[in-house]
Parts: structure tokens; sequence; C-alpha cells
């Protein structure tokens, strides 16, 4: 007999199965606080079950967990964990600790279809999704390594979640659910490479998190070379899906942009840029090109970085330049492959 896995079960789907097996309709809160809230790797942890519930849930599920094949520390604390899967497939997930703050960056599908010419994630193209446990799994199995909690998750690791849209819903009602791992609505960040019709999706979703959008340019030309998605969902179209973008008071969409040195890093682009954000209540990552052996582009100089992030200030235009963090790891923005 195949076991089922529990954490492949919704809340609900829990509940029935549960009741399948003859036990009472409370004890599956109690197994779904045992699975999220305290890490149970066993059914024998979960003590206020019966020995006999116990043992029929040993004899019928198992409890999945991601396997730890490496783990590297940089020189600025920022930590890479590469983890198996069950079907040996490799992802990877990035702890970054910033002053107050302690970010998980995770992974949601194993590789990446969209292409973008910059990341090395995406070289490899796509294998599969991830199923929502093996996102959630990602939080889970960082968490029991640390002694303090995880303060933010950001889903900008390997994939784009938006094309792996019911997977990633899942996961982050799991996130937010104050049974289960219950973060902040605040604290969670999504970013996606521009897929309209799953933005739009997601706005009527009834899930309230952070939205950023990876832009990397201001005219469909450039954004067209560097990230192939510009040719199905243009500029025009993905910044009217932005204004439209349902956003609770004082919260921004981010606008992430990856600069290339003589690509998109001008005065004129950073005008442009301007342009295209008025009106949209929002905030700009400068995130400065993380170069690797053989990529085709490099990282702008800092003078013409700041540059760029003064006309940006100058239009009011909130803008920061993010470190670069765990480079010498291949930890950092676009760099993550799933490999040893």
């Amino acid at each position: 007999m195949t076991k089922r896995n529990l954490k492949s079960l919704s809340q609900a789907e829990l509940e029935a199965f549960l009741n399948s097996l003859g036990m009472k309709k409370y004890r599956a809160n109690q197994v779904y606080q045992w699975l999220y809230q305290k890490g149970a790797a066993s059914f024998d942890e979960m003590t206020n079950l019966s020995k006999e519930e116990r043992q029929s849930l040993n004899e019928k599920t198992y409890i999945s967990s991601l396997v730890l094949i490496k783990r590297q520390t940089a020189l600025d604390g920022t930590e890479k964990y590469l983890f198996e899967l069950e079907d040996k497939n490799r992802i990877e997930s990035v702890l970054i600790p910033d002053e107050e703050r302690l970010t998980l960056c995770i992974s949601t599908q194993v590789g990446c279809a969209m292409g973008c010419r910059f990341c090395l994630t995406g070289k490899g193209g796509l294998k599969r999704n991830l199923e929502a446990h093996e996102i959630v799994d990602q939080v889970i199995a960082v968490s029991g390594l640390l002694s303090k909690r995880i303060t933010n998750i950001v889903l900008m690791g390997m994939g784009e979640p938006l094309a792996n849209y019911d997977n990633t819903i899942n996961a982050l009602k799991i996130l937010l659910d104050e049974k289960a791992l219950n973060f902040s609505n605040r604290k969670i960040t999504l970013s996606t490479a521009g897929l309209i019709p799953q933005i739009d999706k997601l706005g009527k979703e009834g899930i309230t998190i952070n939205l950023a959008i990876s832009l990397n340019a201001t005219t469909d030309d450039i954004r067209n070379k560097i990230m192939p998605i510009n040719k199905k969902y243009p500029i025009k179209e993905l910044i009217a899906a932005c204004k439209r973008f349902p956003l609770p008071k004082r919260r921004r969409i981010t606008f992430e942009y990856v600069m290339l040195k003589d690509v998109n890093d001008t005065k004129e682009d950073a005008e442009r840029l301007c342009k295209l954000l008025k009106g949209i209540p929002c905030k700009v990552n400068l995130i400065p090109f993380n170069e690797y052996s053989g990529c085709e582009f490099k990282k702008p100089d800092d003078n013409n970085i700041e540059r760029f992030r003064e006309i940006l200030i100058g239009r009011h235009i909130m803008t920061i330049t993010r470190k670069s963090k765990g480079a010498e790891i291949s930890a950092a923005c676009g760099q993550l492959r799933g490999s040893n």
C-alpha cells in the first residue's frame, strides 16, 4: 500500500482523511499544528494523539521533509541550503541576515522557464513545479536549523512563483495561517517577471502579501532582449496591471531593477523609469548585476548606479540600492542553480 504524504493535504482534506480513519474532527487541527507550528518529523512526537491513532497514521501516511545536502555560509553571514526532494531533484534556499530581519528566500520551481538572459537559474530550464508542501518545507527545514525565528519570507528563489500559481497560493495560505506558520502578510513578498493574468488573479485571491515586479528595463526593445516574457506581456500592459492591483493603505509595489552595464543604466533609462512609475505607490530596488563565470553582462560602476538612484530620488521615488550578499557562494540574486 502506498502511503499518503500528510503535508500534501489541505486542512479540509486532512480533516476528511482523518475522519475516514475514524478520528474525531478536532484531531485535524492538532495534526495540522504538529506538522507546521511544531515541525513534527514523526508521529511519535504527536503526544496528544492516542497510541492507536498514531499507529494508524504511521501505517497509512508519512510526513515529508527535505534532505539537506549542503549548507554554505558566506563571509557576510548569508547562508545557502541545497535540498534534495523525494524524486532526487534539488533546489536551493537562501537565508539573509540584515540587522533586525532574518529573511529566507525560497524556491517555487525546480529550475525556471522564463529564460531571462542575466539569470543563472534559468540556464538549465524548467524541470518541474514544486508542490505546495515542498515550498513550505523549505521554511520548516531552515527554521529547524536556527536558534532565531525567520522574520521575512521572499518568494524570489528558483522559479517563477506565478507560473506555479495553485501550489504557490496553497503554500502562501499555510505560511499565513495562524494555525500553521503564522507569518504576517506584511512579511511575505512574491516576486514575478510579470505574468499579467496571474497578477490580476492574485489581486482577486483575497490573500494580502507584498508584490515585487522584476522590471529591469524601460523599453520593450531592451526588455524583449533580456526578458523573453516581455514579448507576451509588454511593459505598457504590465504597468497597467500594476496600477489596477489592489493595494492596502500604506503598501507599495516593489520594482526590482537589475542594473546591467551599457544595457539599462543610462540617464535616459532612469528618466523613463520615473515616467513609467508615475501614479503607482511604489519603491525601487536597484540590484547591481551579480556577475558569474561565462556571463555576457557586467555590473555598472558604483558612480553610475548612484547617479541613476539620485534621478529617481529626485522624482520622489523611494529607491534603495540593494547590497549584494552571498555572491562568493553563488547565493546572490539570480545565481541559484540547485546543483552541488
